[in-house]
Order: C-alpha cells, then structure tokens, then sequence
C-alpha cells in the first residue's frame, strides 16, 4: 500500500474544496429532491468512540459520511479527516497497512486527533482483528472511527467481539426513508408544521394537529406508497425507476450469493410471503411449497433477508402472560414499498389486496424503528395486526383499508387504534395512515 493510494481517496488532504468534487457529494448536489442524513447531526464525535453504522446498500451510507466530511472540512484540518473504502481489502491485515500508513502520514502532519472513517469494513476478511489489535495498543484512543457495512449480519456478530471497547460508539441504521423523511425532502415546509410524537400515548393526542394536514398528507402518501423510501427510487420519483429496482434486486442476490445460499430457493421462499402477506404463516407451510422440504431452511432464508434489512418479522404474543409464541405462526412485511415491486417481479407472483398489505407493512416498520423488539401481533378468534408492548401495557393497531371501518378491542389492551384510509374518530380512536405515519419522526 502506498501513500498516494490514500490521498486519492483523500484529496480534501491537499485542497479542502475538493470535496465539491468528490462524486457522491456532486451527485447529490445534482439531484432534484436531496436530504440531510440525520446521521450527521446525531453522530458524536468526541473520542475515542467506535460507532457502527449499518444499512442496505445504496440507502445512502457513502454519501452521508461524505457530507459528514463536507461538514467537518469547515473547520477541521483536512489531514485530520480519514476516508477509506474497504471494499477492495482482501483481509485484517491489508486493513492494519492502511490504518499504520494512515498513522505515519497524521503523525508527520502533527495531527493529534482524527476522524477514522472505513467504508464497507465488513469485506476484508476478520477486519475485525485489525481494528481490536489497535484499541487495545492505544493507537485509537484519540480518535473517532466510523465503520459501516451492508449487512447486519456480519456487523452485529463482529461487534459483540468488541466488549468495553467502543468507548463513547454507538450503533446507527441507514435505512430507507420514513414517511415523515419522505415530506421533508418534498415539502420540508408542510413537515415543519407536523407535530413529532416522543411515545406511544403522544399519537392520540398528537393526531388532531396533524389530521388538518390530511389532504396533503394523502397526496404524498400515494408517492410514497408507489416509490418507497429508497434514495435512488426519490429521486427519480417524477421519472423511470426501473433503474432502481434493478439496482436493489442485485444488492439482494449479492447478499443472498456471499451468505452461501441459493437465488432459486431464496425467489420460492419470497413467492410464497407476496402470496401470503397480511396472514400468519409458519415455516413448515412455506417448506411444502419449495423444492427443498425443509422449515429450517426456510427460516434461514428469511433471518438472512431479515438481516439484510429487506423485510420484518414479527411474533405471535399471548396478551395475559406477555409471553412470545416462538413455536406459532410467524406475519411478516416487506420493510418498503419497493421492495414489494422488487420481490413481486422476481418472483413473478403478485400481492393480494396489494394497497391494504402496503399499508399494514407501512404501519409495522414505522412502529419497528420506533420500539424495536417491542411489536407483536395476536390473534385468537380475530387478529390484531400490531401489538407494542409499553412499560408493560399492550398497545394495539389494527389496518382497515376499506371505506367504513370497524374497530374491534379488547379489555387486556391499554388502548387500541384502527389506522384508516381516510376515516378520523376520537371515540373508537380511527387515524388516517397518512396522519399516522407522520407523526414518527425517523
């Protein structure tokens, strides 16, 4: 590895404004509808601190870490600034030449603190080695080091081997736009007027100051509905985005290829959830449908599609002991309305009720990222589609696309919400999706 190997992937080290330049910042300069990552604002950089960020590929990882540097060069040393994409390390120990060359050039620049930013560090084979090997030396105890990668998978398993050594990190998801993401790079003055909900009784109270909004709020909706939260798909929103989902379905067979299984089994297992949305299925009923007769396989199957942020699963509850059903049918929801596009194209199978099982998945996401590991479902009789468990009380939601609703409850939950196409009551709570969604500020 030689120094200039670096500075090309450094230039800011001789010109600060050649990060105008760079391409991921001049594309996103280019583009018509464009965002801020939060990411920016959240991230600390006070060392030392290893932070993880993690996110399907073209969610926009790249790019907001290069806005992140955009901002740091403002009033930071550009030699203090360290990018490298990993993705062409073969293993630890190319990764370990590239960080104690980095460690010559800082030295000999008389920079004492530094940002350490390593693109797709999952790549290079037991990374995780070379960065260990330099916190326990001391060599990181100044700096910031982000590390991101497109899988989950190998990020959350690699991490664990980092036990009291990530000082002030913290974990970070990249992922597709919610809907209030959404509003803001398409109307960022109708988003500013929206009230933010801080938990789960905030939606009923908050609700009334947003469904003023509910004409507007329905017309992006429909966009949102259509074209998901992906960056490449928003912003060809008033174009193709043809180029998109081929984009994404390569990033889902790469991922599917590198974890070792096979694209045939991995489209039959998909065919069988696009059939299936919006019911409680099991693994065995999955298996009888594939050429391979094996539940475990499937399960497999959909850990990784799960890991690879391509879709939620969520667990059968028993409401009276709060315990999760692990051995009972399983609902699970595509994470964008794009990947609905994706998997029905590829598996040639097209969803039932397609708007109503956009809009149930729309509704599980939203309340994933807002109380992970706390959404369920229940059904015994009838079924309620989403359960939050909150400080021990039962929160349901119920998606009811048609035009009159009915609500359905029962006594051991907390408070139960129908979300709506359109309809709005206090008294049963109904919510319009739109209302809905944008109230979670993710």
């Amino acid at each position: 590895m030689e120094i200039r190997e670096l500075v090309d992937q450094n230039p800011w080290w001789k010109d600060r404004n050649a990060i105008e330049e760079d391409y991921d910042v001049f594309k996103w300069k280019e583009k018509r509808h464009r965002w801020m990552p939060d990411l920016i604002e959240n991230i600390s950089l006070e060392p030392f601190a290893l932070h993880i960020v993690s996110g399907p590929r073209q969610a926009g990882k790249t790019t907001a870490l290069k806005l992140l540097i955009k901002n740091l060069l403002k009033d930071k040393d550009g030699k203090s600034i360290f990018y490298f994409n990993c993705e062409n390390l073969s293993d630890y120990k190319e990764l370990l030449e590239v960080l104690e060359l980095y460690f010559e050039f800082k030295e000999g620049s008389s920079v004492k603190t530094s940002i350490i930013i390593l693109d797709e560090i999952t790549l290079p084979k037991e990374w995780y080695r070379a960065i260990k090997f330099l916190i326990d030396k001391g060599s990181l105890r100044n700096d910031v080091v982000i590390l991101t990668g497109s899988s989950s998978i190998d990020v959350k398993r690699d991490v664990e081997l980092f036990p009291g050594r990530r000082g002030k990190g913290k974990d970070f998801n990249l992922l597709p736009l919610s809907f209030r993401g959404f509003l803001k790079v398409f109307d960022e003055k109708l988003e500013d007027k929206l009230p933010r909900i801080k938990n789960i009784e905030d939606i009923e109270k908050k609700a009334i100051k947003a469904v003023i909004y509910e004409k507007e709020l329905n017309n992006y909706l429909g966009k949102y509905m259509e074209y998901g939260g992906f960056p490449l798909s928003v912003v060809n929103v008033d174009r193709s985005k043809e180029e998109a989902k081929r984009t994404y379905l390569s990033w889902i067979k790469n991922a599917i290829l590198k974890a070792d299984r096979n694209d045939l089994i991995a489209r039959q297992i998909i065919q069988s959830v696009i059939e299936t949305l919006q019911t409680d299925i099991s693994w065995e009923s999955i298996s009888k449908k594939i050429e391979i007769k094996s539940p475990k396989t499937v399960s497999s199957y959909l850990d990784l599609l799960k890991l690879i942020f391509s879709l939620n699963i969520i667990y059968n509850v028993d409401i009276s002991t709060k315990k999760i059903k692990f051995g009972k049918n399983k609902k699970v929801h595509l994470r964008d309305p794009l990947l609905l596009e994706i998997f029905e194209d590829w598996s040639m199978t097209n969803a039932k009720d397609r708007k109503s099982a956009i809009a149930e998945s729309l509704v599980v996401e939203h309340l994933v990222r807002a109380f992970p590991e706390k959404v369920f479902f229940w059904k015994n009789g009838f079924e309620i589609d989403a359960l939050v468990l909150d400080k021990s009380n039962f929160y349901g939601f119920e998606v009811k696309w048609s035009e009159n609703p009915k609500a359905k409850s029962l006594p051991q939950l907390k408070k139960f919400m129908v979300v709506t196409r359109k309809a709005y009551s206090k008294n049963p709570f109904k919510i319009p999706l739109s209302v809905f969604l944008c109230l979670f500020d993710l």
